[in-house]
């Protein structure tokens, strides 16, 4: 794949897709407004939400970024049976059923410091630990198909995977993490 990197090919490939994860973006923060009662009854719940956002889009980002890599190198065939594309998604899986709890853990500490824990410090685990087991899953799909729709467009996936991936991650957050309080709570 011939890559064209002078700022104009790279900006008439990021602005469209920019310019819809700006409008994605305002959605996520409208489902974060609506939940303004539960954060603030629940301070544990509110310390989690920049933690579990920022680690999701972390999570597909670093995916992203091997994907890319891999890509670029040729190792990546895009089939079902691709195993740089099935060892990267179980080492994001596994990372985030290690990192998520360990989340949840510091988020409730946190709280308790600052006098708001009013949840259970199981509960704040099982609510992180679950989001992060969704998240994972959904940073990979996520990750998968802007990396494959990149790769159809003739796009270097360097320049629209990572922000597409995390911008997702970022309203993909806030929705899961709200599910899972919702279920859990």
């Amino acid at each position: 794949m011939p890559t064209d990197w002078t700022i104009r090919a790279i900006t008439r490939a990021m602005l469209p897709v920019l310019l819809v994860l700006t409008v994605i973006e305002i959605g996520s923060g409208l489902v974060l407004g609506s939940f303004e009662g539960d954060l603030l009854r629940y301070p544990s719940l509110l310390i989690l939400v920049p933690v579990t956002i920022g680690t999701a889009g972390n999570l597909g980002s670093v995916l992203a970024a091997r994907l890319s890599t891999a890509f670029h190198l040729g190792t990546l065939s895009f089939t079902p049976d691709d195993e740089t594309f099935a060892g990267n998604a179980l080492a994001t899986v596994a990372l985030a059923l290690t990192v998520f709890p360990v989340v949840g853990g510091g988020a409730w500490l946190l709280a308790v410091a600052t006098g708001g824990a009013a949840l259970d410090p199981g509960t704040v685990v099982l609510v992180s630990s679950l989001s992060g087991a969704v998240l994972a899953l959904l940073a990979i799909v996520v990750t998968a198909l802007a990396t494959y729709v990149a790769y159809r467009r003739g796009l270097d996936p360097d320049d629209v995977v990572i922000p597409v991936v995390t911008n997702l991650c970022d309203v993909l957050g806030v929705v899961v993490l709200f599910g899972v309080v919702k279920m859990v709570v």
